[in-house]
């Protein structure tokens, strides 16, 4: 693949200039991973502090970069999928200091599988990996990463709203309606500058969206707040009050620990067991995002600079996230989807982003006027960055045969079983349904090579 044949504004060597426009884009990256990386501490809680999630992923992203010879322009932020694995790690300590030892030793953990397995893939090569994840696996798997995520923007969307989970319907009501109408206004800003707007208002459509669906919602709120209607309340700016100036990093945390910690092999059996595996599931999706931003970059970064340094910036990186914020850091998907309608793969960018991102955590007005963004506002462009996740997806399908019955059930299986939800849990640890439908669809091609192979020899056989 070649850069050239891409329809990209800015390759990934390229540098914006002025330096302003970097600046710009790099802000756009930042609102794009926001949203997510500084719901996980919130989620997890126990002290944890979005600031400092916010450096542990601008630190991660730069260990990402170093390791992947500035070739690969994917931000990394705090990963979902040990939620559970934090969870256990606090819920097996006597305090929270020993809690937060637990998310770094769990994270250096997680990092070591990574290393392992670009050990492997050093050594052995990627072609073992091709052939147990074609187009017919990875196309499918990245579609679902993108419509998994649907049912969390609708939810952003429609915030406010009752849920009717027996009838699977939203019940409107008063915010509920200002947030459809906030999310919306964010949307359709983004797609009018995507698609009329000039060169610039092309490439930050999510700068514009978010700014035009902030400005709505501190209308509502400013009416809201003088006649004292609490339904308008669309932003929360009481957060100014109570900012954060010096981020909670959690090495401090965790070296207070050190002296309480008890029945310590107990303990990190414990966190073994609760991040351990979910590192083999985010390998599944790191290997998707990755074959996702190749295709949009015209480079396959699997070759160059290689799947053992993605892998090992991808490990490194969590270790760094960990270290600071707590979070383990992946690839995201957003940050590709970022890429992918603003045309902008400059790891310039990416760069800059990390670097708004470590010095931002310190500034506590800036990350707080960030946390004040509304769910609803933020909805409005996940929309469209979890679609066309989605849609890289099914564009990486064009290219596989479904006349043929072997890649039909393959795509058919991630297909269902990614939309379908299939996530299991097995005690601490949760296999997520892009994991599951992965594994579905390996198994699936495994199968039916067989029947590959044969239809190759009966053709060869047929020609002569």
């Amino acid at each position: 693949m070649n850069e050239n044949k891409t329809n990209l504004v800015y390759g990934v060597k390229d540098m914006p200039k002025p330096f302003g426009k970097v600046l710009v884009f790099a802000f756009q990256q930042v609102l794009a991973i926001l949203a997510a990386t500084i719901a996980v501490p919130t989620i997890v809680e126990n002290g944890m502090s979005q600031s400092a999630a916010l450096f542990g992923a601008g630190a991660g992203t730069l260990v990402y970069l170093l390791f992947t010879k500035f070739k690969s322009p994917v931000f990394l932020g705090s990963s979902f999928a040990f939620i559970g694995s934090m969870l256990a790690a606090f819920g097996g300590a006597a305090s929270v200091s020993v809690g937060y030892l637990g998310l770094i030793i769990g994270a250096a953990l997680a990092g070591l599988v990574y290393v392992i397995i670009a050990l492997v893939v050093k050594f052995v090569g990627v072609e073992w990996i091709n052939k147990i994840m074609p187009a017919s696996v990875i196309g499918p798997t990245v579609a679902v990463i993108g419509l998994s995520l649907s049912g969390n923007a609708i939810g952003d969307v429609l915030k406010g709203s009752i849920y009717d989970a027996t009838n699977h319907v939203y019940i409107m009501n008063t915010t509920g309606l200002i947030s459809l109408f906030c999310g919306l206004v964010t949307l359709f800003t983004v797609i009018i500058c995507s698609v009329y707007g000039k060169k610039m208002m092309k490439m930050i459509p999510f700068n514009i969206g978010i700014a035009a669906g902030y400005v709505v919602a501190t209308i509502f709120t400013v009416i809201g707040i003088v006649a004292e209607i609490p339904e308008l309340l669309i932003i929360n700016f009481g957060l100014f009050q109570n900012m954060q100036w010096i981020p909670n990093f959690a090495f401090i945390e965790a070296f207070k620990g050190f002296a309480d910690v008890t029945a310590f092999g107990e303990y990190f059996l414990t966190i073994l067991v609760a991040y351990v595996p979910v590192a083999f599931v985010v390998f599944a999706e790191h290997l998707a995002d990755h074959k996702n931003i190749s295709s949009i970059i015209g480079s396959d970064l699997t070759k160059d600079p290689g799947l053992h340094r993605t892998l090992l910036g991808d490990g490194v990186g969590s270790i760094a996230g960990a270290f600071f914020g707590g979070c383990p850091n992946t690839t995201y998907g957003e940050s590709v989807g970022c890429v992918a309608i603003s045309r902008n793969a400059s790891v310039v960018t990416i760069l800059t982003a990390a670097v708004v991102c470590l010095v931002a955590s310190f500034i506590a007005p800036f990350t707080t006027l960030l946390a004040t963004i509304p769910s609803c506002v933020m909805g409005g462009v996940c929309v469209s960055l979890y679609g066309f996740i989605a849609v890289s997806g099914l564009k990486m399908i064009q290219k596989v045969d479904l006349g043929e019955n072997r890649n039909l059930f393959t795509v058919s299986v991630i297909l269902i079983a990614g939309v379908g939800g299939m996530a299991l849990s097995f005690g601490s640890v949760k296999i997520t349904a892009v994991a599951c439908a992965l594994i579905l669809g390996i198994v699936a091609n495994l199968v039916t090579a067989r029947a590959a192979k044969k239809e190759e020899v009966e053709a060869t056989e047929e020609n002569n």
